[in-house]
């Protein structure tokens, strides 16, 4: 391997790592924004534990690493190795598509942070991977369709899980909220509340676990498909046992330092939860994650998790729902993947641009500054462990001149 092919090689491990990391901290609200919202955890405590239980789920398969890059985009050949023509300048034009996928996918991770937004980190993986795999290879290097005999491409892997899961999710949680409510209606609402907590425990962590089995190996996917383009691995049907530990801890850690910005509107911009619906809108996020790991689809965490809170909601007459705020979550999660696509096809154009050597080190550069400016802007409105359960403030909409939303409405 050349020295210029092990920096670009590098590059991509690095950014894949870094895309892992943003994975953590925008997810961590999935699992355990309801919990910390409802006070059964204090908020360090439960991204302690989400952590812990994302490092540990990354241990315990490999199975959706292996596929994860050839679900939607055409880069590997039917035994699971990268295509020829990709590999004839010794891999650097699948690694070239490879960086800018993953660089379009922080940026966009990064962006709906800073806007306090929840948005799926997989769909901006698959947006930021199709955006630069039409542009290096056009769109028949994108697999919009399954053959006919079951549901894979972008339409099965991706677009109808995004149609049904969070509607299945809403009504799940609806149900389970009323029933909830109906059958504990005579116990005395303080003791209802603290036995509830502990159940809320118990299933957020079980989505903390699911959510490092599913997400930490799609890193895993791209970095192992990176080191056989280069000649650096050539089991097939393996993963090195240092991709499995480097992507498990950056998951983690991601987790730990925690997203409060998501952790927040999830919580507390979209309902104002109670313990009992907190349960049901874990269990139900829970249920619906695993049955559709179960029956092989590629849904998005964030898109149940955030369906599951707006249906317990739902189920509970009384509660007030905030609709500006899922208004804009919507719009977030039918734009993330055209969006991450856009900066995924850019970077690999300004990247064959310069060409070579240099085009890995341009867009690596632009990552770098665009994550340090949006790190810098976050800091003029910080939220943290502190203050990720003080009372809701619609800020953008206090900007725009429209009423302030104080807990929820």
């Amino acid at each position: 391997m050349t020295l210029e092919l092990m920096v670009v090689l590098s590059l991509v491990v690095v950014t894949a790592l870094a895309f892992d990391f943003t994975n953590g901290f925008h997810d961590t609200g999935n699992a355990m924004a309801t919990s910390i919202a409802t006070g059964a955890l204090k908020p360090k405590s439960a991204v302690t534990l989400s952590a812990i239980l994302n490092l540990v789920g990354a241990f315990l398969s490999v199975e959706v690493a292996l596929t994860v890059t050839n679900a939607v985009v055409k880069l590997q050949d039917s035994n699971g190795a990268p295509k020829a023509e990709l590999l004839s300048d010794g891999g650097e034009g699948l690694l070239l598509i490879v960086l800018a996928g993953l660089v379009g996918a922080i940026v966009w991770n990064l962006a709906t942070w800073l806007w306090s937004l929840p948005s799926s980190s997989s769909h901006a993986l698959f947006g930021g991977l199709i955006g630069a795999t039409i542009a290096g290879l056009g769109f028949g290097g994108v697999k919009w369709m399954g053959d006919g005999t079951k549901l894979d491409g972008v339409v099965g892997k991706v677009v109808l899980p995004a149609l049904l899961s969070p509607a299945i999710a809403i009504v799940v949680a609806a149900a389970g909220t009323w029933l909830v409510f109906r059958i504990t209606r005579k116990v005395a609402k303080p003791r209802r509340e603290a036995a509830f907590r502990w159940g809320q425990i118990g299933s957020a962590s079980l989505i903390s676990l699911a959510h490092g089995t599913n997400d930490a190996q799609k890193t895993m996917g791209v970095i192992t498909l990176a080191l056989i383009a280069t000649g650096s691995w050539t089991d097939l049907g393996g993963v090195p046992l240092w991709v499995k530990i480097t992507c498990a801890f950056a998951i983690a850690l991601g987790t730990y330092l925690g997203g409060w910005r998501v952790i927040r509107t999830l919580g507390k911009g979209l309902v104002e939860i109670s313990a009992p619906q907190g349960l049901s809108a874990d269990s139900s996020s829970a249920a619906v994650i695993l049955a559709s790991s179960h029956m092989g689809f590629a849904l998005s965490t964030t898109h149940v998790a955030t369906g599951s809170i707006l249906g317990s909601g739902i189920g509970m007459r009384t509660a007030r729902i905030n609709w500006r705020v899922a208004g804009r979550m919507a719009i977030a999660w039918v734009i993330t993947l055209p969006c991450a696509a856009v900066i995924g096809a850019l970077m690999w154009l300004i990247g064959h641009l310069f060409g070579g050597f240099v085009g890995p080190l341009v867009i690596f550069a632009i990552l770098l500054a665009a994550s340090g400016w949006m790190y810098l802007h976050s800091r003029k409105s910080m939220v943290d462990s502190s203050n990720v359960t003080d009372e809701w403030v619609d800020e953008l909409a206090a900007e725009r001149g429209r009423p302030v939303v104080t807990g929820a409405s």
